[in-house]
């Protein structure tokens, strides 16, 4: 759902490129209270994990295909705010590297893809770990219903942009139902994917699933008939895990993020060759509707890196390979490099301050 430049006008454009603005500053903010020792190492690969997959286009329709947003996926691992710096530098390494996404169009595609996504992901699946039992398994459903709801509104949302500022004149009724439509079949590949991850940290880590935090229940026992918290005894079935020393943590992080990291590499150089080739559903929607008549070449199409090849190489295979691996590297530093900063900050916010004492 890659807005390309000339597809909104101007002012819209830079609009939506202050609310972007705002809602990442926000985010940076927010995002000091969610990294910790459990988080900060995973943000940076859940970007590089979400570029991955985003390159991994899927048949949903005749002619149409569709990719993951992130969104859900992101805030549901790391939490909401963290959750759009996440998406917020995928987008920002796709338009600069790889000519994905309009420059000029980042504000909206920012607002659209990173912003509405997550908050109405992660706000859905709150309310739904709130009535749901309190299981891992719940998570994983939760998780699933979150993301495809996430999918049909970021589309709604670029209708609603596209009704303010779009450039050619074009039936607003056509273009909703037609993105709703088929951003609803995208949305099941989003919220298989979505699901699929989250279980699959939940089944080795589920302390490192931030949506999943303060889902544990206590033991109960029955004491002269009623039931009362049990002892939170060490290995106590519903107590509290012991925290793990030091070392044993950092290997098992360790390990979590160099797997994630190989299957991102994977997936990006390798399984990527196999994605399909079809337009995605804001493209088929433009073309079949009419709204590309005034889109622009990118700023970058020159780039070396662009639409996912390495200029020069003329094998596909090598060359798609090496661009996903590539922007998988860059995106993992880049990301990584943003959350240390910002949990560096949080140390320095959290230390006392040196005062001066006058006698």
């Amino acid at each position: 759902m890659h807005v390309p430049d000339g597809f909104i006008n101007a002012p819209t454009s830079a609009v939506t490129g202050v609310v972007a603005a705002g809602a990442i500053a926000v985010s940076l903010r927010g995002a000091r209270r969610e990294l910790d020792e459990r988080t900060a190492p995973l943000a940076g690969l859940v970007a590089a994990f979400i570029f991955a997959v985003q390159m991994l286009n899927f048949p949903v329709a005749a002619g149409t295909s569709g990719h993951l947003l992130g969104g859900a996926l992101a805030a549901i691992l790391v939490g909401p705010f963290t959750g759009v710096l996440c998406v917020s530098v995928v987008l920002l390494m796709q338009g600069i590297l790889f000519a994905d996404g309009g420059l000029t169009a980042l504000g909206v595609n920012i607002t659209d893809m990173a912003i509405v996504t997550t908050v109405v992901a992660y706000a859905l699946f709150r309310g739904l770990v709130k009535v749901l039992p309190r299981t891992r398994r719940s998570v994983t459903v939760a998780s699933f219903v979150a993301a495809l709801v996430s999918v049909p509104a970021a589309a709604l949302a670029f209708t609603l942009l596209y009704w303010i500022g779009g450039t050619t004149d074009v039936s607003i009724g056509k273009v909703a139902t037609a993105m709703i439509g088929v951003h609803v079949l995208i949305g099941i590949g989003e919220a298989a994917i979505t699901a699929l991850t989250v279980g699959a940290v939940i089944a080795v880590r589920p302390d490192l699933v931030y949506g999943a935090r303060g889902l544990q229940q206590r033991l109960k026992l029955r004491v002269n008939g009623e039931l009362v918290d049990a002892p939170d005894a060490p290995g106590a079935p519903g107590a509290e895990p012991s925290p793990a020393p030091a070392p044993v943590a950092a290997r098992s992080h360790r390990k979590v993020w160099i797997t994630g990291l190989v299957a991102s590499l994977v997936l990006a150089g390798f399984v990527s060759f196999y994605a399909s080739a079809n337009p995605d559903g804001l493209e088929k929607v433009a073309t079949d509707k009419g709204i590309d008549k005034k889109a622009e070449e990118h700023a970058n199409a020159d780039s070396p890196l662009a639409d996912y090849g390495v200029e020069d190489i003329t094998n596909a295979r090598l060359s798609g390979g090496l661009a996903g691996v590539i922007g998988v590297g860059v995106t993992v530093v880049a990301g990584s490099a943003v959350f240390w900063a910002v949990r560096r900050r949080r140390g320095e916010d959290a230390s006392p301050t040196n005062t001066e004492t006058t006698v």
